[in-house]
Formats: C-alpha cells, structure tokens, sequence
C-alpha cells in the first residue's frame, strides 16, 4: 500500500471562496469595463461550523501599492456581492478576503443562550476580551469611543446590564473594524479589469479612403482637401472617422482597377500594399502631403468633436524599407525570393507577410510597438487593426499592455472576420473591440441567437461588439439584392443593436454595385481613385443623421447589456428593447427584415418590465416618423412598408396627469 502525500498544513485556506464571478478563464484574462462604471463582484463564501464570516472585496489600480476595501453583503445560500467604482482609464486588480466574525458570532451565541435562561458570565468576559483586543487595535476617535464603552462594561453589573451594552450596533461596527481577522483567507488569484474610456463601448463610426475625398476624377485627395469633408461627417453625426493606411504604397506588382495584375502608369494600386522609397509604417503617402499636414488634419478632426482612427496593418509590399533592411523578417523560399500574402482564392501579389516566429521576432515585435506608439505621439489613439488572426496572438496581447501602459487610453477595434474562438481570444487578449458576424445576420432567429450570446454570455465580460453594415471588403448580398429598403433597416438594426457601429462611406448613398457572384465591390475604392457625389440621387443622408441623433438622444442605446427581444407576431419583424436602469429612458425598436415586402405585426408592449401598470396611461413616440400614439395595455398593431419605412424606433413616455393637463417624463 503506497504512501499518501502529507498536506501542506502551512499553506491550508480555513474558509472556501469560489465560483467567483466575473472571471475570465480563471482569471487568466481581464475582464473589461469603461470609466464611471460600478463593478459588482459575487462568489460563495462559506466554512465548516456555525461561525459568522465576513467578506471584503479588495481592489486597487496597478499603480497604487495597498489595497482598498469594499464590504461584501451575504445574498443567499453562501453567495456575497460587493461592488466598488471605476473612476480611473486604467487597470484594476481584485480579489476576495474573508474572515471569521468572532465578536458577532460571539454576539449570535449569547443571544441565544440568554433567550434559553442560560447563565453567561463566562460568555460575557469572554466577549469584553474581544472588545479589549479591538481597542488596542484602533487609533482616534474608534480608540476613545472603545475605552469608553469598556469603562461602563462593568463585571459586577448584571448580565442583563453587560448583555445589553455588548449587544449595541455601535459596539459591533466598531469591534469589525479592529478585530483580528481570524482564519483570514484571500482567494487564490488576484484578477483584472482593463478600464476604457467609454468610447470604447460608445460611438458611430465612419470609414474613408482619404484619397477619394476630392472632386476632380484621377486625382486624389490631400489631406487639406479632406479636411473640406469633415463638417458634412459630423453633421451625419459620426464620433469616429477612420481612415485607411495612409503610408506610401509600393510599386512592385502593384494592382490595377478591380484587382487587376496589370496596373496602368496612373494606377494608384493598394494602399495595403505598404511601403516603397519613399517609407513605411511611419511614413506618409507624398500625394496625400506631408507628417506636419497630418498633424493639422487630426487636429482639424478633433476641432470638429470627433477622433481619428487609423487602420494598422502589418502588410509589407516588396518595396518596403523592412525587406532590405531586415530581411530576416520575412520568410525566403530555397531559390532566395519571398512568398506574396495568400488567402486562397484571394492572391496578394503585392504584399508580402513578416514571419512573427523569425529568429528576430523580438526585434520586428519591438518594432511594431515603435510604429503605433509613432502615431499616438501623434493623436491617434485609435486603431483598427487589419487581420490580427493571422498574426499570434501572444503579440497582440503584449503589445496592447505596452502601448496602453504609455497610453490606457488607447483603442484597438479587431477586424478578424474568422473562426469564433479566434475572435473571443483576440478579444480576451487584450483587443478593446472587436468586429462581429452581424454582416452576415439576417433573419429573426440567428439575429436573435448571436445577440443574446454577445449581450448574455460570459462573451459580454471580455468581447465589445463594432456592428459594421459594410466595409471595402464587404458588399454583402442583402444590400447588393434589397436596395435602398436593406441599407435603411441594416442600418437600423447596427445603430440600435449595438452601442459601436460603422459604415463604410458610400453606404449612405446606397452604394452596391459588386463584382457579379461576390460580395465585392465593383470599382473598388481599394485599387483606384474614386470621386463621389455625395448628393446624388437616392442616398440617406438625412436617415444616418437622424439615427445618429436618436442614438445621441438615448442614453439606454450607449449600452449592450440592457438588450432584450420582444414578442413579435410575424417573423419577419424583429422587435426588441433598451433601457437604461432607472428606467428613465426607454427604447423599443421594431424592423421589417425582409426589403422587398410589407409586413404586419402584432407587437406586445413589456409595460411591466417598463414598470407600467396594465390601467396606466403611455406614450409611444415613434422618432422616426414623430408619430405620437396615446396606449393602454400592452398590445399594439404596426405595419412597415420597407419602400416607405422599414422600421420603427419608439421612446417610451409615462403619462401623469396634474390639474387636468398631461404631462410626460422620460
């Protein structure tokens, strides 16, 4: 018969904390919040016996070295919750501690006895024992007020007398805060929560390829020229512009229009395909102008209220300084020359992948970390990054850390349309956004079921959702196929969905002219210069700015987790709802999913849920009609001709009625 091993008894955790929550992974990951936000934290709590505990959630920022305090309250069945608040753009550690409440369990125990006639004076020095040892603990005005109880906690007085001083409120808070933590224990991680600034969950944004902000065809844009286009984005009401790589662009197999292989001398070719002579990563496109002109563009930008975003991709043409300079980067074939970028079918002549596993990697890695910290030297704080799943994902979750210790206000929104537990990593990782399947989600049921996993599950802890409508890669087959109607009612269900959501400009001119069979566009914008008329016929211009205002208007769209779906009689209508927690501000949403067909519906009304009594009297402002309707009860009758309107956002308004006149609050 074998030996058993022997327990660690110095390392042995008296009282049992688990089940902790949130927690990534056991804590392997942070979870994510934004500034202002109150993290509530719950676990079990409990020990053998009958002894009282109490719990303490303990938190700090990673810049402090003690820890804070928050009192945990017991909730039921051995679960405790505490909560503290976030006011810092930072990281955060936290972790439990509990102890055993031997002056309250003494309190319990001789209550009990005293109720049954016991005697208890032994019980009772045994409780001043207690007191005396919290006395010698404190300091100030808790030490006096101690002494003071124990000068009038006589021995010789009663037991009804002494039982009646030692069972005073004042006593017990007093003895807590100074009593020695017995079987103190502390959970066995400490976790973490990245704290963003609320743009992080927060904000509209709008994709450009700055070159073709201009007005004479064949020729791009500068960026001065740009600039002549930023009071038409922000009156749509965009917070975020975000801009396509504006490096210089290589020459080598450069491509034409359409993806073609064969450029022509006044081809502008790729702007992914980066790097030539004339620079790399830190460097500007010449036609576009100068450092100093970028510089007075994005202050340009942040004079109009809305920030910058640039798109950070780690893509190499075979003219990119890196490839002299550094060829150890990249990956050489047994004839010496340099495999191009594949994602079969799709060839990337032009563009030619770094090796992250080089015997260099650290080198090429530093020198990613130099290349965003360049460009937030220089205002941007926000990063669209192009195919991180390609790339490792213990890179992306070191160089996060290392810019965001220089800059915790730092964004990095994941365009990683690939497998789901890639996605959820890169955001686990450390990835402050992340781009969804909402592209490719169209009916009522799949729309359901990703949005309750995204606002439910543990993905709502780690995983911010961006809903793009489009993007240049993008042209999906519900725009290409229902028109004008389809561009409304997806951009509804991305504006009201989801707190962050983009467009990729032309969308408000119901662009969607593709590459027959693909989800391409037609005369891409990636491979040459487009001049658009932003007023053509047809676009909705004036539909993306109401939405944009309606967003701004309603604080309970700025959130994920207050989704929920309602009843819809017909299943082309998708119906659902947000509130904020005072109930103050309350959104109902229903769309027509199909853009070719009127539908009618059924909709119940969740009046309880608004805290709405069945006799109360409530309006329902539609906000994109402004029509007003007068309700009683939960059941109301809609119909949505998508050639008309597809769908109907409704802010919820009670009605209470003073000297005879009707007033409403929201």
């Amino acid at each position: 018969m074998g030996l058993k091993a022997k327990p660690k008894l110095e390392s042995w955790s008296p009282i049992i904390i688990e089940a902790v929550h949130p927690e990534v992974d056991d804590g392997r990951y942070p979870i994510k919040r934004e500034v202002g936000d109150r993290l509530v934290v719950s676990a079990d709590i409990f020990k053998e016996g009958h002894d009282v505990l109490t719990a303490v959630l303990r938190y700090r920022t990673i810049k402090e070295a003690t820890w804070h305090e928050a009192v945990m309250s017991h909730v039921d069945n051995d679960r405790w919750s505490g909560h503290f608040d976030l006011k810092e753009n930072t990281r955060y550690l936290y972790t439990i501690g509990a102890f055993t409440n031997t002056f309250e369990s003494w309190r319990q125990e001789v209550t009990k006895k005293s109720q049954a006639h016991e005697r208890i004076e032994s019980e009772l020095l045994e409780g001043r024992a207690w007191v005396e040892g919290a006395m010698k603990r404190a300091t100030g005005q808790d030490k006096a007020r101690l002494n003071d109880i124990l000068k009038r906690w006589r021995p010789s007085d009663s037991q009804e007398a002494q039982l009646a001083l030692a069972l005073n409120e004042e006593l017990a808070q007093l003895v807590e805060c100074h009593q020695e933590r017995t079987a103190w224990t502390v959970y066995d991680r400490e976790l973490k929560v990245v704290v963003d600034r609320v743009r992080a969950r927060y904000g509209a944004w709008y994709e450009i390829f700055p070159r073709s902000q201009g007005t004479i065809p064949g020729k791009g844009s500068t960026f001065q020229e740009c600039e002549q286009r930023l009071p038409a984005i922000k009156a749509m009401g965009f917070e975020v512009l975000y801009l396509t790589p504006i490096h210089p662009i290589g020459r080598t197999n450069r491509k034409g229009k359409n993806n073609s292989l064969t450029a022509t001398p006044t081809d502008p070719g790729s702007p992914y395909a980066i790097g030539n002579e004339q620079g790399g990563h830190d460097a500007v496109e010449p036609s576009l102008g100068t450092i100093e002109d970028f510089d007075r563009f994005e202050q340009a930008v942040r004079a109009q209220g809305m920030e910058l975003a640039m798109d950070f991709a780690i893509n190499c043409s075979p003219d990119h300084p890196y490839v002299k300079e550094h060829p150890e980067w990249f990956v050489h074939r047994p004839d010496g020359t340099i495999k191009y970028a594949e994602n079969p079918p799709k060839k990337y002549q032009d563009i030619y992948n770094v090796d992250f596993y080089c015997k260099d990697w650290l080198g090429l890695w530093n020198e990613m970390k130099r290349v965003i910290l360049f460009w937030a030297d220089h205002g941007v704080k926000i990063f669209r990054v192009d195919n991180p799943h390609t790339k490792p994902v213990a890179f992306w979750e070191w160089v996060i850390r290392e810019v965001q210790d220089r800059h915790p206000d730092a964004i990095f929104l994941s365009e990683a349309f690939t497998r789901p537990k890639m996605m959820k990593v890169l955001a686990k990782a450390g990835f402050t956004q992340s781009y969804t399947y909402f592209t490719w989600r169209n009916f009522k049921q799949e729309l359901t079921d990703y949005l309750i996993e995204l606002s439910r599950s543990e993905m709502k802890e780690y995983f911010r959702p961006n809903f793009f409508t489009n993007t240049p890669d993008i042209l999906p087959e519900i725009l290409q196929q229902g028109g004008r109607p389809a561009f409304k009612f997806r951009l509804v269900l991305a504006a009201t969905l989801s707190p962050s959501y983009g467009i990729y400009s032309g969308y408000e001119l119901c662009e969607n002219r593709a590459l027959p069979g693909k989800e391409e566009y037609l005369d891409s914008e990636k491979y040459e210069i487009t001049v658009w008329d932003w007023n053509r016929p047809g676009h909705i211009v004036d539909y993306v700015t109401l939405l944009n205002r309606i967003r701004q208007e309603n604080p309970a769209l700025h959130e994920l987790e207050n989704l929920e779906f309602y009843e819809s009689s017909n299943d082309q209508v998708l119906f659902y709802g947000k509130s904020t927690v005072d109930k103050k501000n309350s959104v109902l949403v229903a769309v027509n999913l199909s853009p070719f067909q009127s539908q009618e519906t059924h909709l119940r009304i969740p009046i309880e849920g608004l805290g709405i009594k069945p006799d109360e009297t409530y309006q329902l402002h539609n906000v994109i009609s402004d029509q007003r309707d007068l309700m009683i009860g939960d059941s109301y009758m809609l119909r949505l001709d998508p050639q008309v309107e597809p769908a109907a956002i409704f802010v919820v308004r009670r009605w209470t009625h003073r000297e005879q006149e009707f007033d409403y609050f929201f």
